[in-house]
């Protein structure tokens, strides 16, 4: 079997003197959609940043595309094609939709620019309507679909998506997880998923992995976690 395109082996990373990640194992395949759930505070956004080389891991090894990006700084991360869409969706405000993509473009070059700005706007016609709007007056979901397309922008083999229906309307949210679903299917690509709403993440992946406490404690098939009693129990129960 070919080697993950993401690979986490014994990766630990700390705020100070606390442990936030405690030796996490975590392989993403190619063409995966896999989902990472915990509590709040279980580690999983650092996990994300801590990829992304922010902060760096202090143990273990990271692997991408079967290089070791462990030590690798945040900005030659981001030209190995992976993006990321940060929990908060960090969008500049002051800045129009279009300079917003433009800022994800850059990150790799304007050779397909022109491309790939048709291409974020056939899956987001919202933001095409937006594009000379300020990012800061746009509505929640709005700013959501702008972090995901700005990420697009770079043309990335893997994204990271870190908490995409935080703070959302329901049906806004079901919308978001849909068009990562018809990414992965229509495209290939691959998605390393935080999420809070584990009942949507679950049915969404291929895989998930549960953190507690900054340590993995279950993984498996997604339709497979959605049915273990101790998920259903600690994530589930009322939270649909």
């Amino acid at each position: 079997m070919s080697a993950p395109l993401l690979q986490l082996r014994g990766v630990t990373a700390y705020y100070g003197a606390i442990a936030a990640l405690k030796g996490v194992d975590v392989d993403v395949n190619a063409g995966e959609i896999v989902t990472l759930i915990g509590a709040n505070g279980a580690g999983k956004s650092t996990l994300m940043m801590t990829i992304f080389g922010a902060p760096q891991a202090r143990d273990g090894s990271i692997v991408y595309d079967r290089r070791d990006i462990t030590r690798m700084p945040t900005h030659e991360i981001a030209r190995l094609k992976i993006a990321q869409s940060p929990e908060g969706r960090r969008i500049f405000g002051r800045m129009s939709v279009l300079e917003n993509l433009k800022m994800g473009a850059a990150v790799t070059g304007f050779a397909h620019y022109e491309e790939d700005l048709a291409r974020v706007f056939s899956i987001f016609p919202r933001l095409k309507e937006r594009a000379n709007q300020r990012g800061g007056t746009l509505s929640g979901g709005e700013q959501q679909m702008l972090a995901i397309a700005r990420a697009l922008m770079s043309r990335p083999r893997l994204l990271l998506l870190d908490e995409p229906s935080l703070g959302l309307a329901p049906l806004v949210a079901k919308q978001i997880f849909s068009v990562v679903a018809d990414l992965n299917r229509d495209e290939g690509l691959t998605v390393f998923l935080v999420e809070q709403n584990a009942y949507h993440a679950l049915k969404l992946a291929h895989r998930g992995y549960v953190m507690v406490n900054g340590k993995i404690t279950l993984s498996g098939e997604g339709r497979e976690l959605l049915e273990r009693p101790e998920v259903r129990a600690a994530y589930l129960e009322g939270g649909r």
